[in-house]
């Protein structure tokens, strides 16, 4: 079977779990009879989980003469994959979970999509940093003022 089609059962079983446990989760009274429940994007993202996994699973790719898929990964030809990329990505992922509680949303935020935009190859500061700061408070306000979900927003020294 293929990587694809591999992922794609991985990504199932996850999603069938992260629907069970969703479903199950104990509500408190005050919760039962609100619309929008805590649970209901949970079970959303497990649905759609589940029927783009499927989709994956029990679609069916063309075959290239050698036999191989379309988009098969070549086990051979692995050092042509921009494998250090995905790393640094991984990293960087890492590094924000790391840095968003001592250093609040803000600036978290602002770093990592920085720097994850030059990893990825764009050299242009003055439009990342601009497309960080502005993606960066208008997730927070929405968040804090919309939502009402507390979101330190600054360093612990700041505020």
């Amino acid at each position: 079977m293929a990587l694809d089609k591999w992922i794609s059962v991985f990504f199932l079983v996850f999603s069938m779990i992260y629907g069970y446990s969703s479903y199950n989760y104990p509500l408190l009274p005050f919760e039962l009879n609100m619309s929008f429940l805590p649970n209901t994007m949970p079970m959303v993202l497990s649905v759609l989980g589940i029927l783009i996994s499927c989709i994956i699973l029990f679609s069916s790719k063309e075959e290239k003469p050698d036999g191989q898929g379309a988009l098969d990964i070549d086990v051979k030809r692995l050092h042509e994959y921009k494998l250090g990329q995905a790393i640094f990505m991984i990293g960087a992922m890492l590094a924000y979970a790391v840095l968003l509680r001592p250093l609040g949303f803000i600036p978290s935020t602002i770093m990592f999509l920085v720097g994850c935009g030059w990893i990825l190859g764009e050299r242009k500061l003055h439009i990342m940093i601009t497309a960080a700061v502005v993606g960066a408070v208008a997730i927070w306000y929405l968040v804090q003022e919309v939502l009402g979900i507390f979101l330190k927003p600054l360093p612990w020294f700041m505020g």
